[in-house]
């Protein structure tokens, strides 16, 4: 008679030891992130609760702060400046962006070169790039327009509260096209050429493998290039201070600016809760 025999006890998986050499390397980056990101917000939000003009004595006021910027018209105008531009210049900086990225994908002679040329703006400090603009639009966009019998531009938009929004939105479409170009770029470049080898082959027009093939493969993409956009346009300062400074009177008033200006009048709580 044959016997069993008993079953093998099962291997203990021994947990592989973190060396301590890494959290060394760990602790300088996540004092650094604390004190210059964590600390703040947690300060701001218990300010945000206080009357503080951001220095000596201050008392708690509880929601006082927050019941008060929903009703002041100056900063809910800000929200809805800041939203209406981050929204149109999402679309035209991944529209101009992304048909950059065709045109520097296809087979175009120096395409290296051009692509070097059109990552120029995004190495450019955001702030001198709006004073070349300022100044391009207050003189020589006028002059130009008086030499050419233009009216609209005899003046500039920027003293216009009505289409001083449009010159903030072409400038930092300007600046915010490059990164959102190489992003495009990176993402054409992993469609496999075989797929429109294979559609040329069934027929295929140029727009059939745009809509059916090219779109959907770099749907990720633009979701990149979108949250990223929508990120920095709602933070917009540098530029809407070097074009309009908030001007004429508040119509280009951005949140951010809104923040920074109480900061300067005294209503640090008050802007902290805004924040």
């Amino acid at each position: 008679m044959v016997t069993a025999e008993p079953a093998a006890k099962p291997a203990r998986v021994r947990k592989s030891r973190v060396d301590p050499l890494y959290y060394l390397f760990l602790l300088p980056s996540l004092a650094i992130f604390t004190l210059a990101v964590t600390l703040p917000a947690v300060l701001g939000f218990v300010y945000s609760f206080t009357n503080s003009v951001g220095f000596g004595d201050f008392d708690f006021i509880g929601f006082r702060n927050f019941i008060a910027v929903f009703r002041d018209e100056g900063i809910l105008g800000a929200y809805g400046f800041t939203l209406a531009f981050s929204l149109v210049t999402v679309v035209v900086v991944n529209v101009l962006a992304f048909l950059l990225a065709l045109g520097l994908t296809s087979r175009v002679r120096f395409r290296t070169a051009l692509r070097t040329v059109f990552v120029i703006p995004m190495v450019i400090s955001g702030i001198v790039i709006a004073f070349v603009f300022q100044y391009l639009f207050s003189n020589s966009l006028p002059l130009a327009g008086q030499s050419l019998g233009i009216e609209p531009l005899t003046t500039s938009i920027l003293a216009n509260p009505d289409l001083a929004w449009l010159a903030i939105v072409f400038v930092t479409a300007w600046q915010s096209v490059p990164s959102a170009m190489l992003i495009y770029i990176a993402g054409l470049l992993t469609v496999p050429t075989e797929v429109y080898e294979a559609s040329s082959i069934d027929g295929a027009t140029p727009w059939h493998n745009l809509r059916h093939i090219t779109l959907p493969l770099v749907a990720g993409y633009a979701v990149i290039n979108t949250v990223l956009g929508f990120k920095n346009y709602l933070n917009a300062y540098d530029i809407i201070v070097g074009l309009t400074d908030g001007g004429p009177g508040v119509a280009t008033r951005s949140v951010a600016m809104a923040i920074f200006r109480g900061f300067e009048g005294g209503d640090y709580a008050y802007q902290m809760a805004n924040a």
